[in-house]
């Protein structure tokens, strides 16, 4: 029992559930049935016939859809009679003929995959792939074993095949290192906006900053940071985070911290599952205040572990011991999320890589999955780097990986 901060999560696991096959089911093709068409639905388990009105509102045409932004042209609700003339089958598709004049033409195989809705296309929405789980020992073995997910600058800046490797590396294991980039704050915006644009905060835009409190955070002091995510206190935190080194003058120290946090899920459910549930459930406040005139909070509380509303994975981890506030729960349920909190920090402890940032060798990592932190360090360091919005890169890697039309095919079918 979790209290009046939540229930128990239903399906709640961390890796994407493998999707069933839909192959007998694309067998079904789509019918001609009373001058309408009828899609197998895989929710009834039965043919039903799909509705006029929706069946104009996808037409693909380049009167209905913008040929270059792909958006819709018509007011479909401004549309008063919406019939069909008539529909003729041909061996691959149906063309209709609209009562106004418009004719349309719809595939067999995209209106058969418009009918089956009971599985979640959630693979296409999130940018789904062979996600990789690791701690702390996988990347400390033999480099010839296990090596680092790393790519080589020239061939991220040569083509979009490039990003598409380089952005494959990300998705799969969470973080990803670039071999050769100039050691310059120049150099190094321009690698990270060949995924998107930089995403800007109350901090800026692109970084370049040392250990001089500019900003009221302890990232700018020379204090160990244990392991978190970033802008926990963002509705929408930042998705990607990149960090690079370029000089460490007069000192020593500041290793880089790394977490799987999916991984560290993983261990938690397994083993607790009562405190996986209350750290999936439970929400928690955040805020960023050190700043003149600024106390940024999120608009809606978020647990620590959020998932996916319809498959039920977990897709963020919100976990920043400095910027936490209240914890939503009754007085009397507090101590259970404390419980739940020291497992989760025990096991994130387990889970620990650390690396030393090199100067032309910038680390990027997906904030929304990988803790990070610092060891303390002395002297003068000087790093750059920036965020960029997950939509955004889930955007960037789809299209460069599966190419902008199987994108857009998804797209229409919801």
């Amino acid at each position: 029992m979790l209290g009046a901060a939540g229930k128990s999560p239903v399906r709640q696991h961390v890796i994407p559930q493998a999707r069933e096959s839909t192959q007998n089911q694309s067998l079904r093709r789509p019918q001609l049935q009373n001058n309408n068409v009828s899609v197998f639905s895989d929710s009834s388990n039965q043919y039903v016939p799909v509705p006029k009105r929706w069946l104009r509102d996808h037409c693909q045409c380049e009167s209905c859809i913008h040929p270059v932004t792909k958006q819709r042209l018509i007011e479909t609700f401004d549309i008063e009679d919406v019939d069909i003339r008539s529909i003729t089958q041909s061996n691959s598709g149906f063309n209709v003929l609209w009562s106004d004049g418009h004719k349309s033409y719809f595939t067999e195989d995209w209106l058969t995959r418009s009918g089956l809705k009971a599985q979640s296309r959630v693979a296409e929405r999130q940018g789904l792939t062979d996600v990789r789980l690791w701690n702390g020992k996988t990347f400390q073995a033999d480099e010839h074993t296990n090596p680092l997910p790393t790519i080589h600058y020239s061939e991220v800046m040569a083509s979009d095949e490039g990003v598409g490797a380089w952005t494959a590396l990300i998705r799969k294991y969470g973080f990803a290192y670039v071999d050769g980039c100039p050691p310059t704050p120049e150099a190094t915006q321009e690698l990270l906006e060949r995924i998107a644009f930089i995403r800007h905060t109350h901090y800026g835009g692109f970084w370049d900053f040392t250990s001089d409190l500019s900003y009221g955070d302890t990232a700018y002091t020379d204090l160990a940071i244990g392991a978190h995510t970033d802008t926990t206190y963002f509705t929408d935190p930042g998705g990607l985070q990149m960090f690079h080194m370029l000089s460490h003058e007069n000192g020593s120290g500041g290793m880089s911290l790394l977490v799987d946090g999916f991984a560290a899920a993983q261990e938690l459910l397994t083993n607790y599952p009562d405190d996986y549930a209350i750290l999936a459930t439970v929400p928690v406040h955040s805020h960023a205040s050190g700043n003149e005139g600024i106390s940024v909070q999120p608009q809606c509380t978020f647990p620590v572990l959020v998932h996916d509303p319809q498959n039920g994975h977990l897709v963020q981890v919100r976990w920043n011991t400095t910027d936490r506030a209240a914890i939503d729960t009754p007085m009397e349920y507090m101590q259970r999320w404390y419980d739940a909190g020291e497992k989760w920090a025990a096991i994130l402890r387990k889970h620990e890589y650390w690396e030393q940032l090199q100067p032309g060798k910038p680390l990027i990592f997906d904030n929304w999955r990988v803790l990070h932190g610092r060891s303390s360090f002395t002297g003068k360091r000087r790093l750059c780097g920036g965020y960029i919005s997950m939509d955004d890169f889930i955007s960037r890697f789809k299209t460069t990986n599966w190419g902008k039309d199987s994108v857009l095919k998804a797209v229409a079918q919801g």
